[in-house]
């Protein structure tokens, strides 16, 4: 005689999922939630803590969901203290193995980044272009692309599939061309206003920047001026939009490898 699945005991087992570290004196308001809802606490060790909550460690944590409340704890402690983002998914078994596995194996290591990072946050600078514009760009350049405008102009789209295959890759690789341009320059006008500066890989074809700034939370006006002019320049070309202030994700994520 078997036994139906839903008539099995079952035994539900929990962890500790980590967020990230912050300076041991911080105070957590009580009902703030994250990853499956659960309530964010302090494991403290010395003069750093980590911001953790508990785990069912029947499912993934990997989920889109708990992406995003990993990244919305980091990036509303951001604003008030200096956090050190512990990589999304990591999961310890205990408070006890929080403290002996993470906070005291590497307590001075946070304790220097924390201070390093205190007043700063991570800003992103996302560019797409857009693509009628780009294309027009592009083909406006070597005389191969204008040829190839010239093929393709008021031509049947059916009939001109095979041509727009084979310059598929030529026109590729000048959006690049675009893009390693246009970010040198958004690198070179944040040179003087940003602590670091990190070039993320592009999330889609038309892409035209995607960097990240480390920045003194005091001078945030300084990127907005600079992507103000930029959109301006850039202006039905290129569209423009920043995001922050965030957890320093690019800069300073703890990823070593006791952890999950």
């Amino acid at each position: 005689m078997s036994v139906p699945p839903e008539a099995l005991p079952t035994t539900k087992q929990t962890g500790c999922y980590v967020y990230g570290i912050v300076p041991v004196d911080v105070k957590v308001n009580s009902g703030v939630y994250g990853v499956e809802n659960r309530e964010i606490r302090l494991v403290r060790c010395g003069a750093v803590a980590a911001l953790v909550s508990d785990m069912d460690l029947s499912g993934p944590p990997g989920t889109p969901e708990n992406l995003r409340s990993h990244q919305e704890i980091l990036d509303s402690s951001i604003s008030d203290l200096p956090v050190l983002p512990v990589r999304f998914g990591a999961v310890l078994a205990s408070e006890h193995a929080v403290v002996e596995e993470l906070l005291e194996p590497h307590h001075d290591e946070f304790v220097a980044a924390l201070e390093e990072l205190d007043g700063l946050a991570e800003y992103l600078v996302k560019g797409r272009y857009i693509e009628q514009a780009i294309l027009e760009e592009i083909l406006s350049q070597p005389p191969r692309a204008a040829q190839l405008r010239r093929q393709l102009r008021g031509a049947d789209a059916d009939a001109t599939r095979d041509p727009r295959i084979r310059n598929a890759e030529p026109i590729s690789n000048s959006i690049a061309a675009k893009r390693e341009e246009d970010t040198l320059l958004l690198l070179s006008t944040m040179e003087d206003h940003s602590e670091a500066s990190f070039v993320r890989e592009p999330t889609h074809e038309l892409d035209a920047v995607h960097v990240a700034f480390l920045l003194d939370v005091t001078k945030a006006g300084e990127l907005e001026r600079v992507t103000g002019d930029l959109g301006s320049r850039w202006d039905g070309r290129v569209e423009l939009r920043v995001l922050g202030p965030m957890a320093p994700y690019d800069f300073a994520e703890f990823t070593q490898e006791p952890l999950g």
